[in-house]
């Protein structure tokens, strides 16, 4: 025989329908969320496509460290065209033919990471860029998912051109430094919109790690790579891989950069000093303090020590006695 339920009909049909409610109020709340995420994101991504961005999480992070945050912005007109060229040879070599992805390289990453060892990243100059600019350091995958939708909006809303120049003026190169700019004067005494092929690749060198590596009389694998990022930046000029860069404008005239000057002291530098630390001195023991003599009234007629002047005499020496010593008063 069936059991039949005490629950009356009206209730069972509330429940049920009040349950759907609640599922219906929570997804349309999701739904806005992510409305309210996306008008936000592409409105910000719009803005920074004419105004330059003020300060980013990263910076923030510096100055709550008491590092700083130094920057001196420098538009893409006056950059020195090496510069890009060495950020494309180090970063991205297929800047000017993809979408904000390189596949090939995500998939190789991806290869060489499941084989163990240092893990390390298929990021294009387009991800990294959408990266300090918007978002955080660290974060694994799901900052890597917000990273694609922001690196999909400033390919464009931006352009390439844009995403070049705002790369080389948020990115870090150095200790509590933004921007190839500041970095130059830090290392070189002088600005970016005029380097010499080594100087930019030196900078290039450093950026995915510029609290770790100095431009500096780099040494090991920073002067290694810094060299062969250097040699590379003929092939960028020959193959024309920084062309988008400067489509429909012209690129600035190639300048020599002035002597070296003594760079402007910024947080960190002593970091990266091109002399060695001098060599710390051995403790030397204090020297033993002289055995106290006490104290002896002065005595007429006994000489002076040596190189010291005799005391003054007031009266005729008393005559001496038999062994040598003056008499006393």
């Amino acid at each position: 025989m069936a059991r039949v339920s005490s629950i009356p009909n009206y209730k069972r049909r509330g429940a049920s329908s009040s349950t759907a409610s609640l599922g219906r109020r929570l997804l349309v709340g999701l739904l806005k969320l992510v409305f309210l995420f996306l008008l936000i994101s592409v409105l910000w991504v719009g803005l920074y496509r004419f105004v330059n961005p003020p300060i980013t999480a990263t910076m923030i992070s510096d100055m709550m460290a008491g590092r700083g945050a130094r920057r001196d912005w420098l538009s893409i007109d006056r950059i020195d065209r090496d510069m890009v060229r060495a950020a494309i040879a180090a970063e991205d070599s297929k800047f000017c033919r993809h979408q904000g992805f390189d596949y090939d390289a995500i998939e190789a990453a991806l290869q060489r990471n499941a084989s163990g060892g240092r893990i390390r990243g298929g990021s294009t100059i387009s991800q990294q860029t959408a990266k300090n600019v918007f978002l955080w350091q660290g974060g694994g995958y799901a900052r890597k998912g917000v990273e694609a939708w922001f690196t999909f909006l400033i390919e464009h809303l931006w352009g390439k051109r844009r995403i070049m120049e705002v790369y080389l003026n948020v990115g870090e190169t150095g200790i509590g430094t933004y921007g190839v700019n500041a970095g130059a004067q830090r290392y070189y005494g002088h600005d970016a919109s005029a380097m010499s092929a080594s100087e930019a690749a030196r900078i290039a060198a450093i950026l995915p790690l510029p609290k770790e590596r100095g431009a500096i009389a780099p040494k090991g694998f920073t002067r290694r790579y810094g060299n062969s990022i250097a040699a590379r930046i003929g092939v960028v000029a020959r193959d024309g891989l920084d062309g988008c860069v400067y489509a429909g404008t012209s690129a600035p005239p190639d300048r020599a950069p002035p002597p070296a000057a003594k760079p402007k002291a910024v947080p960190g530098a002593d970091y990266e000093s091109a002399k060695p630390l001098p060599p710390i001195e051995p403790a030397q023991p204090a020297p033993a303090p002289p055995p106290s003599e006490p104290a002896v009234e002065p005595t007429k007629g006994i000489s002076a020590p040596p190189n010291e002047p005799a005391p003054a005499q007031t009266a005729e020496p008393p005559a001496p006695t038999t062994d040598g010593q003056a008499n006393s008063d």
